[in-house]
């Protein structure tokens, strides 16, 4: 029976530091339970607070948030003050501020001037004090963890920014149709041409499994490539393909070498998509294919009045300190991979010979601006072809921030490679490249592909497989 009532009982979640300065919105995120949050959280929340990191914009934040609470219940702070008001009915548990101290016994190994083992002995303390119901540290800290449940505690990482617990299930942006999706679906099949396209409407069950913008193949003797174009109901319009693998729809010099690459250019080349975001390890092409969709658009189509490059400047091993120069200058280091993507495209044209090609250079980096996403904030880039590279080091807050820039007429193109994160505290399910494939995955004006296959030398491939 105690056991039945200790399974009903709402939880007590004690609060590590790193949850609050990861998310300061998980005071709100923890339904009917309730929050306790130690003083040397507090503490430590303070030590945070200074500063222009998104860390210290965080702790801050989450200070704020903590005064709107507290202030007018200071009679209730020991009881706990309910979060219904404060969270818009989002939680209906109660916040539990530590008032005084709490001291429990942990093994003489810790020591007691720690932080986390501050933490630990306050969550072992409250365990004992509440019998009743399950007390659960939550921390982002994996070695915190282990050391909380090798003293017998429950512990937990902080899952509600995260997209998706296996990357494995992300939306792909294309899917293979077997041969009987045509007896399933085909019942009332119209075609009909329009631009050189074939269109087929199809009806039926799979149809609620599609998405807007999906690109759907298909092997065998009659293969297909298509897109979906509009979805209504158990209803489906499918338009067939440009073969951008073809020398006669080259973008820029450069050819699909797979069918992936195929299906971005497709997204890519099509004015009515927006938003676009291309996944895939290193080598599969996804610089080099927006670089030339983009040069295509601006140079050649005059869409766009120019190309925005921009990246997360976190660098792989040591920081280089503070560079001199321009913003552009200062990017310079971090934009190797647009220099040598250009080396490419610019060895494509070899009619102007040597003039021809330093002509043509100047002409692409003219049109071709590096920024740093540190003065992206209150900006409106209008008619811009905007490149986002290394997407996945970005939180989804800052995804949002980068994305609202865009005005009208602009392409917004995410690049990235969700396994080589290089930002500490995010992982592969929280990241924003994780979070925008999700979210815009049912929107008409964005399209998303992951690259599988690795196009740079039978090297770079093999060392792929096997390192």
């Amino acid at each position: 029976m105690a056991s039945r009532k200790k399974a009903n009982a709402s939880k007590l979640f004690v609060l590590d530091t790193n949850v609050l300065l990861h998310d300061p919105t998980c005071l709100y995120r923890f339904q009917e339970h309730d929050v306790f949050i130690p003083i040397i959280t507090l503490e430590e929340l303070d030590t945070h607070k200074k500063g222009m990191t998104e860390v210290a914009r965080n702790a801050r934040q989450a200070s704020r948030f903590l005064d709107d609470i507290v202030s007018g219940a200071e009679t209730k702070i020991d009881a706990g003050i309910p979060l219904k008001s404060a969270s818009r009915d989002a939680a209906t548990g109660k916040l539990i501020l530590q008032t005084q101290a709490i001291h429990s016994v942990l093994p003489s190994s810790m020591p007691v001037g720690k932080a986390d083992n501050q933490i630990l002995g306050i969550v072992m303390a409250l365990k004992d004090l509440h019998s009743d119901r399950a007390v659960i540290l939550v921390s982002k800290d994996i070695n915190m963890r282990i050391k909380a449940r090798a003293l017998g505690l429950e512990a937990e990482d902080y899952f509600n920014d995260k997209v998706l617990e296996d990357t494995d299930l992300l939306y792909t942006g294309t899917r293979e149709i077997d041969e009987n999706f045509w007896s399933r679906n085909g019942k009332d099949l119209k075609s009909w041409q329009e631009q050189g396209r074939s269109l087929y409407q199809i009806k039926g069950n799979d149809i609620q499994s599609l998405h807007i913008n999906q690109m759907l193949w298909q092997e065998g003797a009659q293969p297909l490539q298509a897109r979906v174009i509009n979805l209504e109901g158990k209803s489906a319009v499918l338009q067939t393909l440009k073969d951008y693998s073809h020398q006669k729809n080259n973008v820029w010099g450069i050819t699909a070498r797979n069918r992936e690459q195929n299906f971005a250019l497709n997204l890519l080349m099509d004015p009515n998509i927006d938003f676009i975001t291309l996944l895939g390890q290193a080598g599969t092409g996804k610089t080099l294919l927006t670089l030339a969709a983009g040069l295509v658009m601006t140079l050649e189509q005059k869409l766009y009045s120019e190309i925005i490059m921009t990246r997360v400047t976190v660098p792989v091993g040591e920081d280089i300190g503070f560079l001199p120069g321009s913003e552009e200058e200062k990017m310079a280091p971090w934009m190797g991979a647009l220099e040598d993507n250009l080396d490419v495209l610019n060895k494509s044209d070899d009619d102007g010979g040597d003039w021809g090609r330093a002509a043509t250079r100047d002409l692409i980096r003219s049109r071709i601006k590096v920024k740093s996403l540190n003065f992206m904030r209150g900006r409106t880039f209008l008619n811009k072809y905007l490149i986002i590279d290394e997407a996945q080091n970005l939180t989804p807050k800052q995804m949002k921030t980068l994305i609202t820039r865009a005005g009208p007429g602009t392409k917004v193109v995410c690049l990235g490679n969700i396994s080589q994160i290089d930002t500490p505290y995010l992982t592969e399910g929280s990241s924003g490249l994780t979070y925008v494939v999700d979210r815009f995955k049912g929107w008409e004006h964005s399209g998303h592909i992951t690259l599988q296959r690795g196009e740079r030398s039978r090297l770079a491939d093999y060392a792929g497989e096997v390192l």
